[in-house]
C-alpha cells in the first residue's frame, strides 16, 4: 500500500532533553501483546475515522445522515423488514430506530407497514421514492468507498476482512470489561 503523503514532525523539544517519559506522563509496563493490541486499537480507529469521513460527506450531500443511509440501504438490499431487525443490523438503539425510521418517513423515503400475524410488530419499507434514491445514490456511494480503499488489492480485501471478521466474532463472544452490558 503506498502512502501519498508523507509525515514528519518536528521534535517538541531538542533530542538530548527527550526522555522515555512523556513530560508530566507516565510510564507504563506492557506486556508486547498489550502494546501489540493498544497499537492495532489506535490503527483500527484511525482507519475508520478516516473512511467514514469520506462516507458520511458523501451521504450528506444528500440531505442523509449515516444512520438514515444504513436503513435505506439495507431496506434496499432486504427488502422490508422488522424494526427490530433493522435496528439489529444497523446498530443502533430500539428509541434510535424510532426516530431515524420517523425522519425517513417525514422525507417520504420509508413507510411503516402492519404486520399481519403480529399486531405489535411494525415494518420498515422503503417507498417509490426512497426506493428511486437508493438507486440513484448507491452506485457513486459504492464508487466512493472503493476509491477511498483502493489502496488496498482484493487479497489485501480479502485478508482484511477475513482477520476484522474474525476479531469482530471474538470480540463479541467476551463479556464487556467489568462484567456489564453497555
Amino acid at each position: 500500500m503506498k502512502n501519498s503523503r508523507a509525515r514528519v514532525r518536528a521534535p517538541s523539544r531538542p533530542s538530548q532533553d527527550r526522555t522515555d517519559t512523556p513530560v508530566g506522563g507516565h510510564a507504563l509496563e506492557t506486556s508486547p501483546e498489550e502494546t501489540a493490541a493498544l497499537r492495532l486499537w489506535v490503527i483500527l480507529s484511525r482507519a475508520h475515522a478516516a473512511v467514514a469521513n469520506h462516507a458520511i460527506a458523501d451521504v450528506a450531500r444528500h440531505g442523509l445522515t449515516m444512520a438514515e443511509f444504513a436503513i435505506l440501504e439495507v431496506l434496499y438490499h432486504r427488502g422490508p423488514m422488522l424494526l427490530g431487525e433493522v435496528q439489529r443490523r444497523i446498530l443502533v438503539s430500539s428509541g434510535g430506530i424510532t426516530f431515524l425510521v420517523d425522519r425517513l418517513t417525514t422525507k417520504g423515503l420509508v413507510e411503516r407497514r402492519n404486520c399481519e400475524s403480529d399486531r405489535r410488530a411494525r415494518y420498515a419499507a422503503l417507498t417509490p421514492m426512497g426506493e428511486a434514491m437508493v438507486a440513484d445514490i448507491f452506485p457513486a456511494h459504492a464508487a466512493t468507498l472503493t476509491r477511498v480503499i483502493g489502496g488496498l488489492d482484493m487479497s489485501d480485501m480479502a485478508d482484511a476482512t477475513r482477520l476484522l471478521r474474525t476479531l469482530g466474532h471474538f470480540a463479541a463472544d467476551l463479556a464487556p470489561a467489568g462484567g456489564e452490558d453497555r
